[in-house]
């Protein structure tokens, strides 16, 4: 068995899952698990250090420049970089899939047209394209979720392409055919499955990527709004006090940070198990 193999059923493979799964959990259950209401301001307790600097242990992270639970917000800004990372990756997924199914079994014309317009898409950053799309329809959760989804469908679609051609001609689908198999039958049937694993391994990898760009958007105003917490906004908030105040923005990067290798780590252990061209025996 790999050198590969054989660390994917090591015991190191269950610390970025069981990582990554807390976070989630956390997540999930943030109403239950936050100590306060993220949005609660107290002017009076502004500016508090973590307990373990001399603050109190009613905010252990302590505040920001409003009041607010540090902790609390950070358990609520996981829920709105990882929702955003997953509705994202889900939307250009599923716009890239079906153009590229589509452009690659018919190929041709469509083909051609699909792929050169990918083309001067992807010769613009996608954080710059970004940008000018959300400055024009404006910021939010929804938008956001939106133009990370159509700044990156091509990427899909190009991998799509490249799959689909390989395995169109090959006999099982052509037995398919021949057997009367309309064209939405054999794509659905017979070819997205076998892509399927390729499909999989790109999007988990795309997660991280997503969730670095929300982050990058609200971090300049531009992405999730407030009062809604975001590990971005929240970075951004604390950087002008990051002399004295340094907590503000440490915790929440820290946050984004170590979730993003934890996200990075599992996508590739995802990579490992399904590519077939990382599997030696």
């Amino acid at each position: 068995m790999s050198k590969t193999r054989s660390r994917l059923t090591g015991w190191p493979v269950f610390i970025p899952a069981a990582g990554l799964a807390l976070i989630v959990v956390m997540a999930l259950f943030a109403p239950w698990l936050a100590p306060h209401d993220p949005a609660t301001q107290s002017l009076g307790d502004r500016l508090l250090p973590p307990v373990f600097n001399g603050g109190s242990a009613k905010y252990p992270l302590g505040t920001d420049e409003l009041g607010r639970d540090l902790l609390s917000r950070i358990i609520y800004g996981a829920r709105v970089s990882i929702l955003v990372g997953l509705l994202a990756v889900l939307v250009r997924m599923a716009a890239g899939v079906a153009i590229g199914l589509t452009a690659g079994y018919f190929g041709g014309r469509l083909r051609t047209v699909v792929l050169r317009f990918g083309d001067v898409q992807m010769a613009l950053p996608s954080l710059i394209l970004a940008l000018g799309i959300i400055a024009a329809i404006g910021p939010g959760f929804t938008n956001v979720v939106i133009v990370l989804g159509i700044t990156g469908w091509i990427l899909y679609t190009r991998l799509v392409v490249s799959q689909v051609l390989l395995i169109r001609n090959l006999d099982y689908v052509n037995g398919a055919r021949l057997l009367g198999a309309g064209h939405t039958r054999i794509l659905w049937r017979h070819v997205l499955p076998n892509i399927a694993p390729s499909i999989i391994v790109y999007a988990s990898l795309d997660v991280g990527m997503m969730m670095y760009m929300e982050a990058s958007l609200s971090f300049i105003g531009l992405g999730v709004q407030p009062p809604t917490p975001s590990w971005g906004s929240m970075t951004s908030a604390g950087q002008a006090l990051l002399a004295t105040q340094w907590w503000i923005s440490t915790f929440p990067g820290a946050a984004l940070l170590i979730t993003l290798i934890l996200v990075n780590i599992v996508g590739e252990q995802i990579r490992d198990r399904l590519d077939p061209r990382l599997k030696r025996f």
